[in-house]
């Protein structure tokens, strides 16, 4: 499932395909959780269509949001790609700016600079959005 939804280039690609209930529902992280935040964060480091990773985003911010089960681990390995989500957030499209500075805000990643660093992200879906909306 999860192999689909990171070589998905386009929307019918993944159509069936969905971490939605497996990974976490309703505030819960079940056990499957870590290993798969673990392959997300994995992930994330290649690269992937803009659909794809706007889908792991979309479920690590779903995860960050958890309170039961596993979330200590999980705030564990998505800590460890704190620099690779910054990137992410800091040269991606507005969307992904604004689910990574989600993430750090709900997971506290970052540590002292998590404050400036959800700024930065912030600052950057303000611009792209009025850049966009200039645009149309």
């Amino acid at each position: 499932m999860i192999e689909t939804i990171i070589t998905a280039v386009e929307a019918r690609d993944m159509i069936g395909y969905t971490l939605e209930g497996h990974v976490e529902e309703c505030s819960t992280a079940f056990d499957c959780t870590p290993p798969t935040v673990g392959v997300i964060m994995a992930a994330l480091a290649g690269e992937l269509s803009p659909l794809a990773r706007g889908v792991l985003l979309q479920t690590l911010w779903f995860v960050s949001g958890c309170d039961a089960g596993p979330e200590e681990e999980c705030r564990r390995q998505v800590q460890e790609g704190f620099w690779r989500l910054l990137e992410i957030g800091l040269t991606g499209d507005a969307d992904d700016a604004e689910t990574v500075a989600d993430i750090c805000e709900s997971m506290a990643l970052g540590g002292a600079k998590s404050a400036f660093y959800q700024a930065e992200l912030r600052e950057r879906v303000r611009a792209r959005t009025k850049r966009r909306s200039r645009s149309v």
